[in-house]
């Protein structure tokens, strides 16, 4: 029996060119290409889809992302510009583009397993489901904590309408979705284990006015979120902003965010890691961490040294001291040449 999907899909790349320009609004055409940053239309050339060409091969319609080696059809794009959850709701919205009637009701088979919350599952669901950070609150709401050198970091995306499971401790009236931040909590191979949330408030830049704004789900011990690649050098931290306050001084540090004490203190080390800062912040968890941190590392031949802000945490000593006051505190507990090479002026 003929596939469904491999027919749409057909019929997309015969209108590649107008799938791109509905879709990939961001992008243009040069030659035989369709030029965009990514699947989730961000500006930029690292995403080629093939429009046509005189070859006489059927490649119209099939896409290539350099930057990440990435490749597929159309029906990848249109998957990822509308965030959709599963195969029925893409072939739907290309039925919607093309025109097409919808079909015939037929016997549904088994519906597909639904994911346990919280679980590895869930986490890797939701964040295929979620969008580049340019252009989102998350821009907005990181740039009102002085993080402005942000970009369109791997490790964060946007979710527009990310579930809230009320707590006890939340009032009835509070929503049950709202605008979140996701992270990407990898393991050293780069493998996405689970996904931090922290809810936003849409009518400002500030955390959602929710009991508990930040929550973390999937697999979380050991793995961390991941900015950079893994050097001789780098910093673990616990909050995802204290850590991103660091990279505001020093964007070429590679940084890791346990996301709470307890998984700080438990984060892998990398293999070519020599010398091993720990941003704590100013309480006992902190100093706790970086105790079993320090432990753990003797035996391996990592030399481990203590960060420790001036205030509560980092993010706090970027708003409140600025960059150049920042730095200078950091620099006085780093080793000279390590704050030599990595740290601004």
């Amino acid at each position: 029996m003929k596939s469904p999907a491999r027919d749409i899909a057909r019929r997309l790349a015969e209108n590649a060119e107008a799938v791109c320009r509905h879709y990939l609004s961001n992008g243009r055409r040069e030659g035989h290409y369709w030029m965009v940053g990514d699947m989730h239309n961000v500006p930029g050339r690292s995403l080629y889809v093939r429009l046509g060409g005189d070859d006489g091969k059927p490649r119209a319609g099939k896409w290539t992302d350099a930057a990440s080696g990435d490749h597929g059809d159309l029906l990848d794009i249109i998957a990822a510009s509308c965030a959709h959850a599963n195969l029925g709701e893409t072939l739907a919205e290309a039925r919607r583009f093309l025109s097409l009637p919808r079909p015939e009701t037929v016997p549904q088979g088994p519906r597909p397993r639904r994911a346990r919350p919280g679980s590895r599952e869930a986490a890797v669901r939701l964040w295929a489901a979620s969008k580049a950070v340019a252009g989102t609150p998350v821009r907005t709401y990181l740039a009102d904590r002085e993080l402005r050198q942000v970009g369109d970091m791997p490790a964060l995306r946007f979710h527009p309408h990310c579930y809230y499971r009320r707590s006890d401790e939340d009032d009835v009236s509070v929503k049950a979705a709202w605008p979140a931040m996701i992270a990407a909590v990898t393991d050293l191979d780069g493998a996405l284990t689970g996904v931090h949330r922290t809810w936003l408030d849409p009518a400002r830049p500030a955390k959602a006015p929710v009991a508990y704004p930040r929550r973390a789900m999937g697999h979380l011990l050991g793995a961390g979120v991941r900015f950079g690649l893994a050097g001789e050098v780098m910093v673990f931290g616990e909050g995802i902003e204290t850590t991103l306050s660091l990279r505001e001084i020093a964007p070429a540090l590679p940084l890791v965010a346990g996301l709470s004490a307890a998984h700080l203190a438990a984060l892998e080390f990398p293999g070519p890691l020599r010398r091993l800062y720990v941003a704590r912040d100013r309480d006992a968890a902190g100093l706790a961490a970086y105790g079993a941190i320090a432990e753990r590392s003797m035996s391996l031949g990592i030399d481990v040294r203590p960060l420790d802000p001036r205030l509560d945490d980092f993010n706090s000593d970027l708003v409140r001291m600025g960059r150049r006051d920042m730095t200078a505190w950091v620099r006085t507990q780093m080793q000279p040449l390590d704050a030599m090479r990595l740290l601004g002026r």
